[in-house]
């Protein structure tokens, strides 16, 4: 369902029906519609003042882009769902990313207004002599209130552009790609029939809309007549409160923030016992946070989603220990070898989707990957099998050691420690990376990193090994085991593997 017909269909009927809520801000639907109309009326005015503006990207066939990097998860949204019904193609940059990154995506792409309260990013456009404009947004809520109002907006075309998003940022130069309308109204089928975004649910959705999951749960909250609620962080006390309040039901967030919300649901159980389901993005959801939600909150059900920004949503897993997903019905999985031949069941190889929201693939100049093969099917280079007609995903390639003719996942053998009890050693374990390191007889060996933080007492190698053996084929247990005082991570929180390798090979590590 296109989300302005649904924004349009809700405004006429119950125009009093919350749409968007943000800590202090709310914006019924009636008012997103008189919201987005002053917004588009300021955009265009300040692309058309522009005496040499940037060139956007081909794939966005001459549709200016607007850009908002701004912490505000509320004003982000408002203005991605304003421009929904304009001739507009909106992004989202993190303005967490290195300033180099947002720099070049920017130029590349040919972005023409960026809404950002950065100084240090605006003097960093002028001196790459970006034509473009920017503006705070303390300036831009100015023009809106002086503005004269443009015409309401309408339901556009299936084809045309409607959002640049991107597949990184934090550690190599963002992959942009465009997302049609159409492809937006198929995963919106997709998810509607599966993770339950239903009208006049209020779903939570904290943290950046940057991320894809975020950005998503606004979507397709306003898509299927929903509110939605964003925060910029998920800070326990007050979302306990919003949650009681709004009466929120339904929660969007990644894992960090689930963990966050078992521990707070914990200690006051009664502000969050009216959530009725939590879907977080991300397979191989860790089993101590699916575990720790079952015991705070029985009443409510977990479902731990897996896709790709450019594909869309390919599968979920709601039960066991979270690791087989379920494919959905319309998408296509095959495994793959590196020349693109289908693998036996069973074998790990690349995991390739053929899904009717895929993007057409990526914007010309921010990569050189191709996304979609000459059949139509696309991959972003996970790694994975598939039997029994269940997915279970081993990572990128970069997660695949092969050590002795073993393809072994790296990620699989870091699941193993997930259960791993201080009881074994006399205190918790904390954070663990698995690496692969290069050997001349094995061609690599897996190496199993800890992080110790402030630790009085190194882990127990012995318990620690014994462990492994237990849990893992002999190939996958690890024949080096490493202590870091913190595993390198990316500004999401997501450990980088490459870093922890390059830490290691420099000697930072205490070998156990």
């Amino acid at each position: 369902m296109p989300i302005t017909a649904t924004i349009l269909e809700v405004a006429d009927s119950d125009p009093e029906r919350l749409a968007l809520v943000g800590g202090d801000e709310r914006l019924s639907y009636g008012e997103l519609v008189a919201d987005s109309r002053t917004m588009v009326a300021v955009v265009d005015s300040l692309h058309r003042a522009q005496p040499e503006p940037p060139t956007p990207a081909p794939e966005t066939e001459g549709i200016p882009i607007t850009a908002v990097s701004t912490t505000s998860a509320f004003h982000t949204s408002r203005i991605i769902a304003g421009l929904a019904g304009y001739r507009a193609v909106s992004a989202t940059i993190d303005p967490r990313w290195p300033l180099e990154h947002q720099v070049r995506v920017i130029r590349v792409t040919g972005i023409g207004l960026v809404i950002s309260d950065s100084t240090d990013l605006a003097e960093a456009l002028a001196a790459a002599e970006w034509t473009g404009t920017v503006i705070t947004t303390t300036e831009f809520r100015a023009r809106e209130a002086a503005v004269e109002p443009a015409p309401p907006p309408s339901v556009r075309a299936p084809d045309e552009p409607f959002l640049m998003l991107f597949s990184s940022g934090t550690t190599s130069n963002p992959k942009a790609f465009i997302k049609t309308r159409q492809q937006y109204r198929d995963n919106v089928a997709v998810s509607s029939a599966h993770l339950e975004p239903l009208p006049e649910v209020a779903t939570l959705a904290p943290g950046p809309v940057s991320y894809s999951l975020t950005l998503y749960a606004v979507v397709e909250s306003l898509a299927t007549g929903g509110s939605v609620h964003v925060a910029d962080e998920f800070a326990p006390i007050e979302m306990g409160r919003r949650i009681e309040v709004e009466s929120v039901t339904r929660i969007v967030a990644v894992p960090a923030v689930v963990k966050a919300l078992a521990e707070a649901a914990a200690r006051d159980p009664e502000r969050f016992a009216g959530i009725e389901l939590v879907v977080t993005g991300g397979a191989n959801l860790p089993a101590s946070i699916r575990d720790r939600l079952g015991e705070v909150l029985l009443n409510t059900r977990l479902i731990s989603y897996y896709g790709a920004a450019e594909i869309g949503f390919i599968g979920d897993s709601r039960d066991g220990d979270g690791t087989w997903i379920t494919i959905y019905p319309t998408i296509g999985a095959e495994i793959r070898d590196e020349h693109g031949a289908p693998l036996p069941e069973g074998e790990i190889g690349t995991l390739w989707i053929n899904a009717a929201a895929c993007s057409h693939g990526y914007v010309t100049g921010t990569t050189e990957a191709v996304l979609r093969g000459p059949d139509g099917w696309a991959t972003v280079d996970d790694q994975g099998r598939i039997e029994n007609g269940l997915l279970q995903l081993a990572g990128r390639a970069g997660d695949i050691a092969i050590t002795g003719g073993y393809k072994v996942s790296l990620p699989e053998v870091e699941r193993a420690f997930e259960t791993f009890s201080s009881r074994e050693t006399g205190h918790d374990l904390g954070e663990v990376c698995a690496v692969a390191l290069d050997d001349a007889n094995l061609g690599s060996i897996v190496a199993l990193v800890v992080e110790v933080g402030h630790a009085t007492a190194l882990p127990d190698k012995t318990a620690l090994l014994a462990h492994a053996r237990a849990h893992l084929a002999p190939q996958f247990v690890p024949r080096r085991i490493f202590a870091l005082d913190r595993l390198p991570r990316t500004v999401g929180g997501k450990i980088r593997r490459s870093e922890t390798v390059d830490q290691i090979m420099k000697g930072r590590g205490q070998r156990l």
